[in-house]
């Protein structure tokens, strides 16, 4: 591991399904923090990258097809600067991490909980990715490496 990596904040995302949320969380820190943290997320119970969170977060010209579900248990033992619970249920049942890391939660709805058309559902995704994109640009304003 180079020095460099070592320096960045580990930022771990959260939230039951990694399917939406966390996957959002995560594509939009990877870009919008232009490589000065180290990004990964992770589910309670993963499943699959919902379709329309991928589409949700290509309307800001960001690709996060690349990205896969992950077991939160892939990331015990490891030390993260971050772990970010993006909803209520994560942040009651997320295990602890060993070291000094600040934890931070994220009441975000769930967008895959509704139902309708897919323009209904996109109105949704698009909502709860605004909200992510908030927490994020103010995450990176207020917790820059160095």
């Amino acid at each position: 591991m180079t020095k460099m990596m070592q320096d960045k904040p580990k930022v771990l995302f959260v939230c039951t399904g990694n399917s939406c949320r966390s996957q959002m969380a995560e594509g939009l820190l990877k870009h919008f923090g232009n490589g000065e943290f180290e990004v990964y997320s992770a589910g309670l119970r993963p499943s699959y990258v919902h379709p329309l969170a991928i589409k949700a977060v290509a309307e800001l010209v960001i690709d996060i097809t690349k990205q896969y579900s992950k077991t939160v248990n892939e990331f015990i033992g490891q030390d993260f600067s971050y772990v970010i619970t993006v909803c209520d249920g994560a942040k009651e049942f997320c295990p602890v991490f060993p070291g000094k890391y600040k934890a931070l939660h994220w009441s975000i709805e769930d967008p895959a909980s509704i139902s309708g058309t897919e323009e209904e559902m996109m109105k949704v995704f698009r909502k709860a990715l605004q909200n992510i994109l908030e927490n994020v640009k103010h995450f990176i304003t207020t917790n820059k490496a160095g």
